[in-house]
């Protein structure tokens, strides 16, 4: 074993070692609750959190030598790996050498509080993991309260998930539910009116008042909304708004719908 004289805990590690099969299962998103983090800015925004670090794997010869030692005191354990490992284990063409795992924050519903001027969106069918990883920095944007994921099949523990959410995803609330039923009593229970984003809805969002805890539901890149969230609409305090389409298409991508419909309602809630 060899150490490197800038981070003198950093033990060098081979291919065969059980933490590099580790990284590589986290790397294919096959450990929930847990997420790979690599390059240089991710950890400048993964270091302003208290997100446990469990592992840094640091590659001196890739030339970074940024931030290592504040990282490495954070980890549980740091490793040096060669150049050749990097390019088995990295996500990316031209890696800076720095990849982390971290666990996730856990969010239960019981434990969220709500006021007047809450805000939430609800992803129903998320399908991409960069689309989740908006989705997410777009709640952040709009200083909504947390993000309600229903019948989701893309995962917050995807690599791309980060990247995509600006490291918010380290911060912003996520709460998920076995079947739409349930979240939608959750939201019912605490005061939210729900409106489900539906491009065929008769009202315009802009027509709405948003003057109590309010819920926008968006659907999966491919389907939109579930049978199960349509059927919602029957019941109390839930209706569909749509975005007017004034061109050709016939729809938004789901992360800048999900933005329109934030930021509107954020808007109208402190009277921007």
């Amino acid at each position: 074993m060899t150490v490197h004289p800038a981070v003198p805990r950093a033990r060098s590690i081979g291919a065969q070692h059980p933490r590099v099969r580790d990284l590589l299962t986290v790397r294919k998103d096959g450990a929930p609750g847990r997420i790979m983090i690599e390059g240089t800015w991710e950890h400048d925004r993964l270091l302003t959190t208290e997100s446990p670090i469990e592992a840094l794997f640091w590659c001196p010869e890739a030339g970074t030598t940024y931030a290592v030692d504040r990282i490495a005191d954070r980890a549980t354990e740091v490793y040096r790996i060669s150049e050749k490992l990097l390019t088995r284990v990295s996500r990316r063409t031209r890696s800076d050498g720095l990849i982390s795992i971290v666990r996730l924050p856990v969010w239960r519903p019981q434990t969220l509080r709500f006021t007047n001027s809450s805000l939430v969106l609800v992803a129903d069918g998320v399908e991409y993991a960069g689309n989740l990883g908006t989705l997410i920095r777009t709640v952040d944007a709009a200083n909504a309260d947390c993000l309600v994921l229903t019948s989701r099949r893309a995962r917050p523990s995807h690599p791309a998930v980060y990247s995509a959410s600006r490291g918010t995803i380290l911060t912003t609330p996520i709460v998920e539910f076995d079947d739409v039923a349930a979240a939608a009593t959750w939201l019912r229970g605490h005061g939210f009116q729900i409106h489900l984003a539906h491009p065929a809805a008769s009202g315009s969002y802009r027509e709405r008042t948003y003057d109590g805890p309010t819920a926008f539901v968006v659907g999966s890149e491919g389907a939109g909304l579930s049978k199960a969230w349509h059927e919602q609409t029957h019941e109390q305090g839930c209706g569909a708004v749509s975005i007017p389409m004034l061109g050709q298409a016939d729809s938004l991508n789901v992360a800048l719908s999900a933005g329109i419909l934030l930021f509107e309602a954020r808007a109208r809630k402190e009277g921007w």
